[in-house]
């Protein structure tokens, strides 16, 4: 009977990263000996082969493709399992992984996590802002807890709570033709140049819901990371860009910029907390939901 161990997924996921046997074995502490011998052992309980050897380097044949992305799902899973029971083992109640996918929901982040983390003093948070690392990915992955995002896709085992509504809104310097207009019309941006942050055009709603749908672009798009760097452009006259209404109003009294409504009836847009259906029960991880959902509730 084949006995598929851990180790096995290990080395997989090693070899695949580093390349080769020898760079594997290092990383894993082992020597290249004990490694080969383990994935030949294996080799041959399975009866197939799992790489195909090109000069130094190891390709995965299908079969260790296969094998491979097991590994890729099934390691971050037992990881967090083996640091969720050594946490209460220790006595702590554990960490609470949140994933980023906005640039905006950090600053909505900011307003749930402090109170939060007085309430549950034994509970840290792990804030990762990678926004461009595919949340609803990595939350089936088991690489996050909890996703924050303005765009939630149905999956089975995953369950997602609006917890902040608002609007986007394009916003302009004090000096702009446009300034002190009740709404913009996607053909009066069609010279403008446009800040946004560095995501796809398809994950910006100034693109999806306001200017493809009347067949209209900007003369020019720049990608700008930070938030005050993005409206220090615009202050100085330099483009527009299109931000959460409240966002522009908590900079308003650092940056003189203004917001304008995109067309007649706006954009109004929510937040969303993503969870894995199985972690609703967590007794930490519904308080966090139900912060937000008060926090949405008083807003």
């Amino acid at each position: 009977m084949t006995s598929l161990e851990r180790i096995h997924l290990e080395i997989m996921r090693a070899v695949d990263k580093e390349g080769t046997m020898t760079a594997a074995a290092r990383a894993l502490h082992l020597t290249q000996s004990a490694l080969s011998h383990s994935m030949r052992k294996l080799e041959d309980q399975l009866g197939v082969k799992l790489w195909l050897r090109e000069g130094r380097a190891l390709r995965p044949t299908q079969a260790g493709e296969h094998l491979l992305a097991a590994a890729r799902r099934l390691l971050p899973q037992l990881i967090r399992t083996e640091e969720f029971l050594g946490q209460f083992a220790q006595g702590k109640r554990g960490t609470l992984r949140v994933g980023m996918e906005c640039h905006p929901c950090y600053q909505w982040l900011q307003k749930i996590s402090a109170p939060y983390l007085r309430a549950w003093p034994l509970v840290d948070l792990d804030i990762k802002q990678e926004f461009q690392f595919g949340g609803i990915g990595a939350l089936l992955a088991y690489e996050i807890d909890l996703l924050v995002t303005p765009d939630p896709l149905s999956k089975p085992g995953l369950y997602f709570e609006p917890v902040f509504d608002y609007e986007q809104v394009l916003v302009v310097g004090p000096e702009h033709p446009l300034r002190g207009e009740t709404h913009v019309l996607p053909r009066q941006l069609g010279d403008e140049v446009l800040f946004t942050y560095p995501v796809p055009q398809d994950r910006l709603d100034v693109y999806t819901r306001f200017l493809a749908p009347a067949g209209m672009t900007v003369r020019r798009q720049k990608q700008i990371e930070t938030t005050d760097m993005m409206l220090q452009m615009v202050a100085c006259g330099r483009g527009v860009a299109a931000l959460p209404r409240w966002l522009v109003e908590e900079y308003s009294s650092k940056y003189p910029v203004h917001p304008i409504r995109l067309g007649a009836k706006g954009v109004d847009k929510q937040i969303f907390l993503g969870i894995r259906k199985a972690d609703l029960e967590v007794d930490y991880v519904r308080a966090f939901i139900e912060r937000a959902r008060q926090y949405r509730e008083k807003g």
